[in-house]
Formats: C-alpha cells, sequence, structure tokens
C-alpha cells in the first residue's frame, strides 16, 4: 500500500511539473497545461478513492495519535 500511495503521488507531482513546463514553454497557446493539470486532478481523485477502497475492505487501518 505505502508502494502505491508512493508511485500515485510521483505520478502526481510529475504531471504538476509538466503543467508547468507547458505552461512556459508554450505560453497558454495550447491545451497542454490544461491536459495536465486535468490528469493531476484525475490522479487525486483516483488515489483517494483507492485509499478509500482499501480502507473499507480493511487492507488500511486508522492508527490515531500516538503520544
Amino acid at each position: 500500500m505505502k508502494i502505491a500511495v508512493a508511485i500515485a503521488f510521483i505520478l502526481i507531482l510529475g504531471s504538476l511539473g509538466s503543467a508547468l513546463f507547458f505552461l512556459m514553454r508554450d505560453k497558454g497557446k495550447s491545451n497542454n497545461t490544461v491536459n495536465a493539470l486535468a490528469l493531476r486532478v484525475g490522479l487525486s481523485i483516483a488515489l483517494f478513492l483507492l485509499i478509500l477502497l482499501f480502507y473499507k475492505l480493511g487492507y488500511i487501518h486508522p492508527t490515531g495519535i500516538r503520544t
């Protein structure tokens, strides 16, 4: 589970970086920035749903605040 979340975060950050790259290179003349940001939003929603599904199936458990 930790590996899947880490890979998802890397993909989300990569999509955000590519959106910045397209924004600087294209100056808003193409839809590449919008597509990269839409991909980032889709990946974030997929990660949230994956975590929610794994919680419901019992693969992950809340630990609370440990002092």
